[in-house]
């Protein structure tokens, strides 16, 4: 299966997932923990891929999203951004609302 089939089979598997570095009980990097942290505070159920453990996911979520930098958040397939992307969406309440299901 390719990386970017992959992907696709990560990203169809929970409405909300975010490819981070670490695991949500134990982060690997300060945004990762962010990102988690704006999660948990929403109080939303998430699922997680540690990009440390695949590389060649590490680096095919990269190019799939076209976002350099990770975490990178998806809803419902679609990328949201990373956790400065995130932590704005949260503050102006935008996250909330596009985390609600359809």
């Amino acid at each position: 299966m390719s990386t970017q089939n992959r992907i696709e089979e990560i990203l169809k598997s929970d409405n909300v997932v975010l490819f981070m570095k670490g695991t949500p009980q134990f982060p690997q990097c300060g945004f990762s923990a962010r990102a988690v942290a704006i999660l948990n505070e929403i109080n939303v159920p998430f699922s997680s891929f540690n990009v440390l453990e695949d590389e060649e996911i590490r680096q095919g979520i990269k190019e799939y999203g076209q976002w350099p930098t990770i975490p990178q958040l998806y809803v419902n397939t679609e990328l949201l951004g990373g956790s400065d992307i995130m932590m704005e969406m949260f503050e102006s309440g935008e996250l909330q609302k596009a985390i609600q299901p359809k």
